[in-house]
């Protein structure tokens, strides 16, 4: 199992998030602190303002949601994902991106921490 941590702006509405729109599974909840979601082999964590992960550094910085890591999330049809999630009203980074590897797009979550749907190109 992989262990993935996001700071967000609110537990509940992420959890609510994850679970509606990409299949996750609530593992336990300490709303409003902290909550664990599982998806396959990713364990994701979600840590409020009042998790000990929300605590500011010994140089007053504070960890905040954002940034360009992300977890990656393989689908089947990237085209079809991107109809229903914006049919759903998500938010967009960017387009669908094709590379050598395969093709991509970036979504965010509530708290604006980045998706990443990634369909692999077919090898023939």
């Amino acid at each position: 199992m992989v262990n993935v941590r996001y700071m967000v702006d609110d537990v509940e509405t992420a959890v609510a998030f994850y679970t509606k729109h990409f299949g996750f599974t609530l593992l336990s909840s300490a709303a409003p602190a902290f909550a664990d979601l599982t998806r396959g082999e990713l364990r994701l964590l979600l840590s409020g303002e009042k998790s000990s992960a929300g605590r500011p550094m010994p140089d007053g910085r504070r960890p905040a949601p954002g940034g360009w890591n992300r977890i990656q999330l393989i689908v089947d049809d990237l085209p079809a994902e991107v109809s229903r999630l914006r049919a759903a009203g998500l938010r967009f980074r960017n387009d669908i991106v094709t590379g050598p590897g395969g093709t991509q797009i970036l979504i965010d979550d509530p708290s604006g921490n980045p998706i990443e749907l990634f369909q692999p190109a077919r090898r023939d």
